[in-house]
């Protein structure tokens, strides 16, 4: 399991590689908190909520959770963790991108999002 700071030192690492109108209105930044956040709707303890992006009184922030990011993969070593993270920080990047283009078709990851949770409610009888 990597440490807070080598997810902190990941995190500010890929946040480097993305392009500065990434961060057009961003306006509450990127956050790390330590959390382990399960969504409301999982059935058995096994979905874990790696980040989160969410407008809230006019301000746009994302939400990293390394409790979350622990539970789900507690062997990852620092290169692993880089990859996955990746992809989760990109993912919640894109939920911004699209927000800020008033994006929210079937094709936007918002509903994408949504038909991965009707998916997964269904495979467990509540669809």
């Amino acid at each position: 399991m990597i440490t807070l700071e080598e997810y902190k030192q990941i995190i500010e690492e890929l946040l480097d590689e993305l392009p500065e109108e990434f961060f057009r209105e961003l306006s509450g930044g990127v956050t790390v908190s330590e959390a382990l956040v399960i969504p409301d709707y999982a059935k058995a303890g096994d979905l874990y909520t790696m980040g989160q992006y969410q407008v809230s009184y006019g301000v746009r922030q994302i939400n990293m959770f390394k409790g979350s990011f622990d539970r789900a993969y507690p062997d990852a070593d620092v290169a692993r963790a880089r990859e996955l993270l990746r992809g989760i920080l990109r993912h919640e990047f894109r939920h911004h991108m699209e927000s800020l283009g008033s994006i929210h078709n079937s094709s936007s990851l918002e509903a994408e999002d949504a038909r991965r949770k009707q998916a997964y409610l269904d495979r467990h009888g509540e669809g």
